[in-house]
């Protein structure tokens, strides 16, 4: 009598076990979700009502990207990840012809050229760069971590492509995000530290002259916000203002009042301030320990993973998800410049709800990847 769970088509010593989903992250990525739609029904309603729509205009938009996320995360969750090391290259190309696109007929929102308009569908391609990036090192890194091995060009030139192109939109934070995961992904590979820090170095330097004129306004906005308060340093000031009415204890969901026209990106690049005047302190400690949570459940992920590519992919979009939650975070918190980067699951946004679901799919394939081996059984 054979065992049910033996492969027969592996080596006789050897068989794939499909354990089920790391169910751990599954609770933290629906309780994320949960509070993202509760930020968004309450920092979007008032806006809403000033634009003549339903209160829940935003947070029905924003659904309906959930359910093709959930769709798209169930594929993803049971395909097989290995088969992405073959797809990364052409899903990249697919991604540059997307940024192509945004770049000759693409929509242009608070002077910023990153949406393509596709009937009633609005969505930005930078967002997928993020994936197409990870997938490509994670594939490139698997097979050989040397930088300079012109085997690896192949990689490098749709990244940079990519880069190019996101910088122009102009989209600063996203390349940033995704230089960064790119160099967290190649120490995860077993590169080296003294590389690293020098790519860090020649970055932060180079930075000073790639940088446009509104891009340093913002710098000295964020270091001295009060000699602009009704202009540049407006946001940063309400943010501040949104924290210190919640206290500790905030002030209750729905109650915020920032989010009645002080604050106007409430529901997008500030909802974290709006989520700190109604939930306070407490709420935001909890939310913070909630991305804490998945980036401990994430390596954790990566690190029982038993193929370097499975590995290097899981670090990749652990880090990427949770270095765009803490920079929003930071910037909400007057800790960093503004920068535009939304929140993964908690802003309004539905490209970017259904991407990072979609990163989601492809982690919780790896958690359920095992391999055992068994004596032979008759």
């Amino acid at each position: 009598m054979s065992n049910p769970n033996y492969n027969q088509n592996q080596n006789p010593k050897t068989a794939i076990i499909m354990s089920s989903y790391d169910n751990t992250l599954v609770f933290i990525v629906l309780f994320l979700i949960i509070a993202g739609f509760l930020a968004i029904f309450s920092a979007g309603a008032p806006k809403c009502i000033i634009q003549g729509t339903h209160s829940t205009f935003f947070v029905a938009r924003q659904f309906v990207w959930f359910i093709l996320g959930c769709i798209a995360m169930f594929i993803i969750s049971n395909f097989n990840y290995k088969a992405l090391n073959k797809l990364s290259l052409p899903f990249a190309w697919f991604i540059i012809v997307l940024l192509l696109g945004v770049h000759f007929c693409g929509t242009t929102v608070n002077g910023a050229t990153r949406w393509l308009t596709l009937g009633p569908i609005q969505f930005q391609p930078s967002e997928a760069s993020k994936l197409a990036v990870i997938m490509l090192l994670a594939s490139a890194f698997s097979k050989d971590i040397n930088l300079f091995n012109t085997k690896m060009y192949k990689y490098y030139i749709p990244i940079l492509i990519m880069a190019a192109l996101i910088f122009k939109q102009p989209n600063l934070s996203m390349v940033l995000i995704i230089l960064s995961s790119s160099l967290f992904m190649y120490f995860a590979a077993g590169g080296s530290i003294k590389l690293i820090v020098s790519t860090i170095a020649a970055g932060i330097f180079g930075l000073s002259f790639v940088f446009q004129s509104y891009q340093k306004q913002r710098i000295e906005t964020w270091l001295h916000p009060e000699s602009d308060p009704y202009g540049a340093g407006y946001n940063i000031i309400q943010s501040m203002l949104a924290f210190v009415a919640g206290g500790f204890f905030g002030e209750g969901y729905g109650n915020s009042r920032q989010k009645l026209g002080w604050l106007p990106e409430g529901h997008t690049d500030f909802i974290y301030a709006v989520f700190g005047e109604e939930f306070g302190f407490l709420g935001c400690v909890l939310l913070i320990g909630l991305f804490l949570a998945f980036l401990q459940r994430g390596l954790l992920i990566s690190n029982k993973c038993e193929d370097l590519f499975g590995k290097l992919l899981a670090a990749g979009i652990t880090v990427s998800i949770c270095l765009q939650a803490f920079i929003n975070i930071a910037v909400s918190s007057s800790m960093l410049p503004a920068t535009g980067v939304p929140m993964p699951f908690i802003s309004y946004g539905g490209t970017s709800l259904f991407i990072t679901m979609c990163m989601i799919g492809v982690l919780l394939n790896i958690s359920k990847k095992r391999i055992r081996r068994f004596p032979n059984v008759q």
